[in-house]
């Protein structure tokens, strides 16, 4: 795949072009739940979109990166306002609702994990954002409870220790339904000391 074709999957998309990625996010959502993303390709992805396969590859480089951006997408839609008397409260609220979105899911949960760890620059694009959502919220979550000096490594091993339980899930060894009640006694620990 050229570099150009997939940088159009970079680049903001208006009107017509808006339309026909919009179609293909669908029909990837469609075919994801209908045949799981072992059995997706961005060929069915197009017959279901009702696009060629060249046209489904100007906006999608890969299935990962089509998984990727569904997740993003999904993320982005649901988020929910924070609420609750403290920090701790209010983080173990958002990764509760973040897990509660993933259990939501179970087909593109499975489907990111390893979409998530491929080497695809469209993919490690959608990475980054998608981390950057986790960092937003959590330091939303934490408001000015904690001292500003302390803020950034919280931070940090708030991410670190979300993505760690989300490939712990991805792997078979909690189930995103246990997500949450695995991951409150973690904030807990990790905002000892700094409240």
């Amino acid at each position: 795949m050229s570099s150009q074709v997939s940088m159009v999957a970079r680049q903001a998309v208006d009107g017509r072009r808006a339309e026909t990625l919009e179609k293909l996010l669908e029909a990837g959502s469609e075919e994801l739940r209908a045949v799981g993303h072992d059995a997706l390709t961005v060929r069915s992805v197009a017959a279901r979109a009702g696009v060629s396969p060249a046209t489904a590859y100007t906006y999608v480089a890969s299935k990962n990166h089509l998984f990727a951006e569904l997740f993003w997408r999904y993320l982005d839609s649901d988020r929910p306002a924070v609420s609750g008397s403290g920090a701790l409260e209010r983080l173990r609220a958002t990764t509760r609702a973040l897990a509660g979105q993933l259990a939501a899911a179970p087909e593109l949960a499975a489907a990111v994990t390893p979409a998530l760890l491929s080497s695809d620059p469209d993919v490690e694009r959608l990475r980054l954002r998608i981390g950057g959502e986790f960092l937003d919220r959590f330091a939303e979550s934490i408001g000015d409870d904690i001292p500003a000096d302390r803020v950034d490594p919280v931070l940090e091993t708030l991410v670190m220790a979300f993505s760690g339980a989300l490939l712990q899930t991805g792997m078979g060894l909690i189930t995103y339904a246990e997500l949450a009640d695995r991951l409150d006694p973690v904030v807990g620990t990790i905002l000892e000391g700094h409240l």
